[in-house]
């Protein structure tokens, strides 16, 4: 029996190493898919996680399981797409904040963008609207501006934490208008909003799902949004470009990474499938009610906004000094 065994191992190993090679070749992808959320369940997040994903891996034949690694703004879920195999069976959310302002703002980084990460697609983005207070009397961008140099150090500006993108657009403001609004950072888009509606605050840039219902009930008044076009759910509230402040245009965006060296067919088969997916009626619609865009991109295009943007926020950090202990 010893003997019959021996003379059967090197075809067993044959078979091995064959199995080995047909998974290795079989199309991609053959089994389900793990998409990496780095923000905890409930939110938005997870919101267009599910919307996304249910439909794009009935697409890929396949199921995509959102598994959820919160922590560190974004950070600790990014570094584990980072680390993966690049094979295309993990992927994840990519954010404006972990994958451009963090790398600028944090010594300790736990990846490198442009080294550990591919970049596929934007597949949703939110506009930022500029509100004010409703008892503040500033009609427009340029009353709070004019408002503000009348009362220097007087008004205040809130936002959801140091370096964030809330933060770092009033820090262009400063730097371009030479207003002297004072900064008052808290620890959530809740907190900063009932600091806005008892007067606490006298502004703050917030992302358009979470401000619009206060808008709409009158309880804030929407003086800009930051995309380079008008949104539809704010048809009358201008650009900031049309409000005289061009060259500030800030989304924060929704977005498909994988590891580096994953294969290029892979990649571009994601987009394909993100983007068809995207432009669906039902997911413009989806996108609508949840006060979200698609910006349409290109792989190289999104390679190239991170890039742009991380160079941006890397001179307003370093101009302005802004450290986080």
């Amino acid at each position: 029996m010893f003997q019959t065994s021996r003379r059967a191992l090197p075809a067993l190993l044959g078979l091995a190493a064959a199995a080995r090679v047909a998974r290795a070749q079989a199309p991609w992808p053959s089994r389900p898919l793990r998409f990496v959320v780095p923000w905890p369940p409930g939110g938005l997040n997870d919101l267009i996680a599910r919307a996304f994903n249910d439909r794009v891996g009935a697409a890929l034949g396949q199921t995509i399981v959102n598994d959820f690694k919160p922590g560190a703004g974004g950070r600790i879920g990014v570094a584990e797409v980072a680390r993966a195999a690049p094979d295309g069976y993990v992927i994840g959310m990519g954010n404006l904040g972990p994958l451009t302002i963090f790398p600028n703002l944090y010594r300790d980084m736990p990846f490198d963008v442009a080294r550990d990460l591919a970049p596929v697609t934007m597949f949703a983005a939110s506009p930022l609207v500029l509100v004010v207070n409703k008892d503040l009397p500033a009609q427009s961008v340029a009353d709070l501006i004019a408002l503000a140099k009348a009362r220097p150090g007087r008004l205040n500006y809130g936002s959801v934490g140091i370096g964030t993108a809330q933060h770092l657009i009033f820090e262009m403001f400063r730097q371009r208008d030479g207003i002297a609004m004072e900064h008052v950072p808290y620890r959530g888009n809740t907190d900063s909003l009932i600091a806005l509606l008892a007067n606490d605050i006298q502004a703050m840039f917030e992302t358009l799902p979470t401000i619009l219902p206060a808008i709409r009930d009158g309880r804030v008044r929407a003086l800009a949004v930051t995309t380079p076009t008008r949104v539809p759910q704010l048809p009358e509230v201008p650009t900031l470009a049309e409000a005289g402040q061009p060259g500030i245009e800030v989304s924060t965006w929704y977005a498909v990474i994988a590891p580096a060296r994953t294969p290029d067919a892979v990649l571009d088969r994601l987009y394909a499938v993100y983007t068809e997916v995207a432009q669906r009626p039902d997911m413009q619609q989806f996108l609508a009610e949840q006060g979200l865009i698609y910006l349409p991109n290109t792989r190289a295009g999104f390679a190239e906004r991170i890039a742009a943007e991380s160079a941006r926020w890397a001179a307003i950090i370093r101009e302005r000094g802004i450290s986080v202990n």
